[in-house]
């Protein structure tokens, strides 16, 4: 694995991972489905667009959007992408916390949206469980 100069990973064994800080990014944001991806244009309101067996999804940053996400990002400290247990680590206590997520994860880390109106309550969630949350 090619890892940047002067960025710590963790080993796949170390349980620290599972005691992670995550970062809130600026912004809400959206899901749209749109009828042809082909015409989505990478741009800096695209958060990320996921191509699934049911179709596409664009995640674009949208502050007043109905519906509303807002984002939790555990990639800033890289760990080992063999590593177990990462993301689980934080969609389990919000599971069982009754807050709703959605997941796209990128070779660095996972994005882990909340509904906006809940972030505050997710937070809370995440911290009771070890994690830190910075905005």
């Amino acid at each position: 694995m090619l890892v940047p100069t002067g960025v710590r990973t963790q080993r796949s064994d170390d349980v620290r991972g599972r005691h992670q800080t995550l970062r809130v990014p600026d912004g809400s944001y959206v899901l749209d489905r749109p009828a042809d991806v082909t015409e989505v244009i990478p741009r800096a309101d695209v958060l990320a667009v996921v191509f699934g067996p049911d179709g596409s999804t664009v995640m674009r940053r949208d502050d007043t959007g109905e519906d509303a996400w807002s984002a939790l990002w555990n990639g800033d400290e890289a760990h080992d992408v063999q590593a177990t247990g990462m993301l689980s680590a934080i969609v389990a206590p919000l599971a069982a916390g009754g807050v709703p997520v959605r997941v796209v994860s990128s070779y660095d880390g996972d994005l882990v949206l909340v509904p906006t109106d809940r972030l505050d309550e997710a937070s809370e969630v995440l911290q009771a469980a070890g994690h830190q949350v910075r905005r």
